[in-house]
């Protein structure tokens, strides 16, 4: 009998993601995510995160808007944290 070895899923770390945000993203986005400059997303009201992680960790990595690209600045792990981090504002 042969068995199969799922992949071990990956767990996105919201400590981690707290400390990339410090380092990247509050400057704009704000310390609580309500956004300091305008036409930032405001997180804690949720209107921002009203899209699937996938959708999130393609803007994050092109760009949009203002916001610079991240992509070959994180990686999609290290951008995981971050969106399961800024989940936690709403």
């Amino acid at each position: 009998m042969i068995l199969a070895l799922s992949p071990v899923a990956f767990a996105a770390d919201t400590f981690n993601g707290k400390k990339i945000y410090q380092t990247y993203c509050e400057g704009c986005h704000g310390k609580t995510g309500r956004g300091e400059m305008p036409g930032t997303p405001n997180f804690s009201r949720g209107r921002g995160l009203i899209q699937t992680d996938l959708s999130l960790l393609n803007h994050i990595r092109s760009g949009r808007n203002a916001m610079p690209a991240f992509e070959g600045v994180l990686d999609n792990n290290e951008i995981l944290d971050v969106i399961t981090y800024i989940r936690t504002f709403y």
